[in-house]
Formats: C-alpha cells, sequence, structure tokens
C-alpha cells in the first residue's frame, strides 16, 4: 500500500487560452477535429488536497457558488479514475478554489482535473508514469491532456495530440468575461460546417508583434456560432479592439471569455482598469502568460 503524506497540497490550475482555434474536420463519431494553439495565463484555480478518511471535495472562490461538489464534478471523477488506476482507496479532502468564471472556453474544469490529478499523485505518494497520467487525462476530457502539459502547445486530433510550441515571446493577456456561461455543444451545433486547414508554425517569433502578425493569419473558427449563442461576445471583442495598445483581440475555446494581447504589463493593466471601469459587470483580468 502506498504511504499517505500528511501536509496539505496545492496546485495551481491556470487559465487555457486558445491564441487560435480552427477546426479541421469531423471524425464518424462525432468528434471534431482541432488545430490550436493553446498557452497559459497566470491566472486560474487552485487545487488543494490533503489528508482524509473519505474522499470529498469542498469548492470556495467567487465562483465557487455555481458549481456542484458532487460525483458529477470533474475533479471528483478525476480523484476516482486515479486511484482506480492505481488499486487504493480514494481518500482527500479537496479544497477547489474558483478564481475563474464557469463554462467560459478558459478550461477552467480541466485546467482543475489536471491539478487535482497532480495533487493527488503527490498526496498518495504513487507514481505513475507520464504516459499512464495522459491517458487518464485523456479520459477526463479533450483539453485535460494539455492542462496535465501546462506549457504552450500545438494540439490537434481532438486535442489528445501536443507537440510543444517553439519559444514564444513575454506577452501579457487581458482576459475578459462577460458573465454568460456558453455551453461548448451549443456552440458547435451552430456552426455552419466548414472546415479550416491546420496552420501550426515553427518559428519563433521575437516579439509580442511578431506573434500577433502570426496570429492574425489565423482565427478562432468559433467565433460565429458562439455570437450567436452569446450575443455579447461581439460588444466584449469591440470593447477589446478599442483598447489603447492592444495588438489582437479574439475569443477563447468557445467563449464567452476574449482576449487581447499586450507588449507589456503596464499597457496591459492600463486596459484592464479601463474595461473595469466602463464594464463593472464583466470580469476583467490582466495576466502575464506562462512560459
Amino acid at each position: 500500500m502506498p504511504k499517505f503524506q500528511p501536509d496539505p497540497i496545492s496546485v495551481f490550475a491556470p487559465a487555457k487560452i486558445n491564441l487560435y482555434l480552427h477546426i479541421t474536420g469531423k471524425r464518424a463519431d462525432g468528434f471534431h477535429l482541432l488545430d490550436s494553439l493553446i498557452v497559459f495565463a497566470d491566472c486560474g484555480d487552485q487545487v488543494a488536497v490533503a489528508p482524509a478518511d473519505r474522499l470529498a471535495l469542498t469548492i470556495d472562490g467567487p465562483f465557487g457558488t455555481t458549481l456542484s461538489s458532487g460525483d458529477d464534478n470533474l475533479v471528483i471523477t478525476a480523484a476516482r479514475l486515479l486511484a482506480e488506476f492505481s488499486g487504493i482507496e480514494p481518500k482527500a479532502e479537496i479544497t477547489l478554489t474558483k478564481n475563474l468564471p464557469i463554462a467560459s472556453g478558459i478550461g477552467g474544469g480541466s485546467a482543475d482535473a489536471a491539478a487535482a490529478l497532480k495533487a493527488l499523485t503527490e498526496l498518495w505518494q504513487i507514481s505513475p508514469s507520464q504516459e499512464d497520467l495522459l491517458n487518464l487525462a485523456k479520459k477526463l476530457g479533450a483539453d485535460v491532456p494539455v492542462c496535465l502539459a501546462g506549457t504552450p502547445s500545438f494540439i490537434s486530433g481532438i486535442g489528445e495530440i501536443i507537440i510543444p510550441a517553439p519559444a514564444l515571446p513575454g506577452i501579457w493577456l487581458v482576459l475578459v468575461n462577460p458573465g454568460e456561461p456558453v455551453a461548448t455543444p451549443e456552440v458547435f451545433a451552430k456552426r455552419d460546417g466548414t472546415f479550416s486547414n491546420a496552420l501550426p508554425f515553427d518559428r519563433s517569433p521575437a516579439t509580442p508583434a511578431e506573434l500577433a502578425t502570426l496570429l492574425s493569419d489565423r482565427h478562432n473558427d468559433l467565433t460565429a456560432s458562439a455570437t450567436l449563442v452569446a450575443p455579447v461576445i461581439a460588444e466584449v471583442l469591440s470593447a477589446l479592439q478599442a483598447s489603447h495598445g492592444q495588438l489582437l483581440s479574439r475569443l477563447s475555446g468557445s467563449g464567452a471569455t476574449c482576449f487581447a494581447l499586450f507588449d507589456d504589463e503596464s499597457t496591459a493593466q492600463d486596459a484592464a482598469k479601463s474595461l473595469r471601469a466602463d464594464h463593472p459587470m464583466w470580469w476583467v483580468q490582466a495576466a502575464a502568460m506562462r512560459t
């Protein structure tokens, strides 16, 4: 039996940003094929685990009240899956501090599940291989494998093929969510059905402006359908595009969170401050890209 570690363990679950997202096809089973450059922001949720005689989840934080802590929560699913794989009883007190909006296109639930896998592996003192962890992540959802990797990556397939991105310049992002949850299946259902080419790149842009230029030749194929589901997305994008110093503004994932790229912290923070003043009901966060 594995030894149990007594001290609580906390793992950061960063926001996932799709710098671009192309839908390149659709499998016979209905899953869509993707091409996307994913990065992570230095803001996110926190998953803490501690020894316990049962498995329990407590959720706090500014967005914690709308989430279920029952068996349908992906963090609980991840814990049970890891315990079953390891042949142990799933015993832990898990605390999820929910700082990211719910159903917002920035991978909150997937990042939380990936963080839970990492934290519980340490708590339970088990040593699954990276391949085993990746296989468990695939069972939890299309975004969980890349969230487990946690570094800038191109993804393809349905999200399970992960290729490290070339070195990217230090950039700042401003994330904006208007407070309207968006269901990914509904966004896909409203797509027009056309597909895009995969356009990963292998050169390293030297500056944020060069990165923005590269990204301007790419797009988010879900923007139009997401805007049909949540028309406020158009207002968010317009506000970001009007922000002083923004290099590129775009929807992340299936929305409704949008982002803009900035050269530096001060410009990003100024833009975030202005957006909060003009739209006090929106969630606005300036954050560095994690490298």
